[in-house]
């Protein structure tokens, strides 16, 4: 046992891969910079690496992604300041705009398996639609707190918390450091 939470391995798998896609593709502010998202090509190619089918995104691919992470961002964002109905309701109109419905489906020599979208949807619904459903899950639990958005200076990336005591504040070790540092330098100073 590891004492980090595991929603189930799909789950935790497609939560992932939503933190992946709106740090990836929404722009704001990343480890102390603007962060304009123009580039996602190689968080792109990680997201694709987690498919057993993976196939190369066109542009529209991209940024029909993009559209779909940015309303995902909206989720996190309204969980982390507390209003968790209204992060259910914009999760609600997303899982009904992706069309996210649980088929099972077995392909590539693969047993039975659950996805949450028709096996031959298009690729960036194919990923919202799961994302979105990962997400439900998370928000139907009393650790829907674990998702969340850095509260390091200038960085708005988001993150799902799965440590054993759920307080993580930071996207990733590089912004805690960050803050621990200016905090040592501030305490030097007085």
């Amino acid at each position: 046992m590891t004492g980090q939470v595991n929603f189930d391995s799909h789950t935790s798998e497609v939560v992932a891969a939503a933190v992946l896609a709106v740090n990836a593709l929404t722009p704001g502010y990343a480890r102390g910079r603007a962060y304009s998202a123009t580039d996602p090509a190689e968080q792109l190619r990680e997201l694709a690496a987690r498919t057993p089918r993976p196939r190369q995104a066109s542009t529209a691919d991209i940024e029909q992604l993009r559209t779909y992470a940015v309303r995902l961002r909206e989720v996190f964002t309204a969980v982390d300041d507390g209003r968790i109905d209204d992060a259910c309701e914009r999760l609600n109109a997303l899982l009904r705009d992706t069309l996210a419905a649980p088929v099972l489906a077995r392909h590539d020599g693969e047993p039975w398996h659950l996805h949450f979208h028709a096996v031959d949807a298009e690729w960036a619904r194919s990923w919202a639609a799961p994302m979105a459903t990962g997400l439900a899950f998370v928000l139907g639990t009393p650790d829907h707190d674990r998702l969340g958005v850095c509260t390091a200076p200038a960085c708005d990336r988001v993150f799902v918390d799965v440590s054993r005591n759920g307080t993580r504040r930071f996207c990733s070790t590089a912004c805690q450091n960050r803050v621990k540092a200016a905090a040592f330098r501030a305490r030097q100073r007085d």
